[in-house]
């Protein structure tokens, strides 16, 4: 066998349990604690303290990739945050932050590329949902 070519190989299997790990979550940023964790819970699951008080069921924030076919929609989280989904004629089931989640304006891909503005701490509220979906 050609040596760089068993080298190759013998890395590979090195790192072949590291392959598809994902790295432990961080803690919530500061705006999920404040603004989601009443609701959905530390871990995200729709199990915070006041998820008990509601009659809509508080869903499961890591299963939000599996709801979506595998994928993690970062535009569609944004907008559901900030209350440009998701809403009906009266409001919804969850109250709208995008008033509340002030901060830094950021520009994210939307679908097909199409811009998706908001602000910094929605943002670092999909980011770090995006750290916790479940496989």
């Amino acid at each position: 066998m050609n040596p760089s070519l068993a080298a190759f190989l013998s890395a590979c299997i090195l790192l072949a349990p590291a392959i598809g790990r994902a790295e432990e979550p961080g803690p919530p940023p500061e705006s999920y604690v404040d603004a989601c964790q009443g609701c959905h819970g530390a871990d995200a699951r729709g199990n915070g303290p006041n998820a008990k008080l509601l009659t809509a069921t508080v869903p499961d924030l890591t299963t939000f990739a599996q709801r979506n076919d595998g994928v993690f929609d970062a535009a569609r989280v944004v907008r559901l945050i900030d209350g440009r989904e998701g809403l009906a004629a009266h409001g919804g089931p969850m109250p709208m932050f995008g008033g509340l989640l002030s901060g830094a304006s950021v520009v994210i891909d939307g679908p097909e590329g199409s811009p998706v503005t908001t602000t910094r701490p929605i943002l670092e509220i999909a980011e770090w949902l995006e750290t916790v979906q479940v496989q």
